[in-house]
């Protein structure tokens, strides 16, 4: 509503204070029209533009002026209560000067009580109003009977001039009238449309906790399946390790079918442990148990056992060590990240170059690990810490592992400890995995609820 611009912001709080203002707004743009249009056919009836007929006017006039006032002063219900005196004011002054008791200004009075239950919606207020009124009545009775009336205008004008006004005093109560109703009409729709949306809401909410119940009962599900396929899958693995230490050296194709059965049994049961650990995260079951260590021998220990695997594929070992310092970690998780990182480094970079590097920030450290393997495409990178996509390539080989849960999985323990992981990768030159942690990762010994639906965040791709 055009309106809506003159009411101050602080009071469109309350809707049926706002209501009354936009009635108030309307009936003082579109009033002195009318008003004016009774005071100017008084002019063409034969009355003189003397002192009290310009005070009618300008008095009609000044209804113009409140709308403005609303909008620099916010004081809605002192200006409201004065544009009502204001109009008993012209009522009684008009009804004085032309005809007196049967003046045919007389018939406006009817629009003050309707005026006062449009504007003001506390019984108090219209109070004030029936108080106004009554005072006004006694003034002009008082005046009346001390002083008498004037004969502004001839009888015949007086008539037409009743026409005139009756019917523009018609005219105003009906445009108040059904400006109320459509204002009511509005509000009612609005209100239906609110309920609508309270009802979505309330859906959204309850299809939420259903999805949210389904979710921890699969990760539940999940961490039980996934001890329960643990077992047989161990015993696979140690009765093919027995046969390979049996098989007769001479038999090498039995021997390598034996090592083939051997290794997939080894990355299934990876696989398993990732989903295990997936699961648990998603239910809220880590529990991350702190300790001080020495994070510069750490480092230093974890680059020693990861450089076989690195230059197994003929790739350059690149270890920049870290100045002394501490960190309070759990130290298992970190060190599950970082080798994980590192085996996807010496998994998918040959005749090339890995460097891993650490240093202090802030309160922190940063670990890098870059190689100059094949890249991930940036049409991967935005669902690179998803889990379970949908993407053509799920079942392949890509950067992370088979199942594509050791990026995710990476990503999900930075965040418990406090930490971030951002990715930046070029196809044909190569991959940078940045870690960032506290030096207090998380120190309480204690269990973290992980979140219980699946992040999906946004790798960092700035250089």
């Amino acid at each position: 509503m055009s309106v809506d611009w003159f009411i101050p912001i602080g009071l469109k709080q309350s809707r049926d204070t706002l209501q009354g203002m936009r009635m108030f707004l309307f009936s003082h743009f579109f009033g002195p029209f009318l008003g004016n249009t009774v005071t100017l056919s008084m002019l063409y009836l034969g009355a003189k533009a003397d002192l009290s007929w310009w005070i009618l006017f300008f008095a009609v006039s000044g209804f113009w002026i409140y709308p403005i006032l609303l909008r620099l002063t916010g004081r809605y219900l002192p200006l409201a209560l004065l544009s009502i005196e204001e109009l008993l004011f012209c009522i009684f002054w008009g009804s004085y000067q032309y005809g007196g008791i049967s003046s045919p200004i007389m018939p406006w009075l009817v629009t003050v009580p309707l005026l006062a239950f449009f504007y003001l919606p506390e019984r108090s207020t219209r109070i004030i109003v029936a108080v106004q009124i009554v005072a006004n009545l006694l003034l002009f009775y008082g005046i009346y009977a001390v002083l008498g009336f004037r004969e502004a205008v001839s009888s015949d004008g007086l008539v037409v001039l009743g026409l005139i006004s009756t019917l523009c005093a018609s005219v105003y109560v009906s445009m108040m009238a059904l400006y109320f109703a459509s204002i009511v009409y509005s509000q009612g729709e609005l209100e239906q449309e609110i309920r609508q949306h309270k009802a979505t809401e309330q859906q959204l909410l309850d299809a939420t906790d259903q999805a949210q119940r389904a979710l921890l009962a699969k990760s539940v599900f999940l961490a039980k399946m996934s001890h329960e396929l643990k077992n047989p899958l161990n015993a696979i693995i140690g009765y093919s390790e027995l046969l390979i230490e049996e098989a007769d050296a001479a038999d090498a194709q039995k021997r390598k079918d034996l090592t083939s059965i051997e290794g997939a049994g080894h990355r299934l049961l990876g696989l398993i442990d990732n989903l295990l650990e997936l699961s648990k995260l998603e239910a809220g079951r880590v529990e991350v148990n702190a300790r001080d260590i020495d994070f510069a021998a750490w480092f230093e220990e974890l680059a020693a056992r990861s450089g076989p695997s690195i230059t197994a594929n003929r790739n350059e070992w690149i270890v920049q060590a870290p100045g002394a310092g501490r960190m309070v970690c759990d130290v298992q998780i970190l060190q599950r990240v970082v080798e994980g990182l590192l085996s996807n480094a010496a998994k998918h970079t040959k005749n090339g170059r890995v460097t891993f590097s650490a240093c202090a920030h802030a309160d922190g450290w940063i670990l890098t690990i870059k190689d100059t393997g094949a890249g991930i495409p940036k049409a991967r990178m935005a669902s690179l810490f998803e889990t379970f996509g949908s993407s053509e390539d799920e079942t392949s080989s890509r950067y992370g592992d088979e199942a594509g849960l050791g990026l995710p999985l990476a990503y999900r323990y930075c965040q418990l400890m406090g930490g971030t992981l951002s990715v930046y990768s070029e196809v044909g030159v190569g991959t940078r995995v940045t870690v960032t942690l506290p030096a207090q990762a998380r120190a309480a010994s204690k269990s973290l609820a992980a979140p219980a639906a699946p992040l999906i965040p946004t790798p960092m791709l700035t250089p």
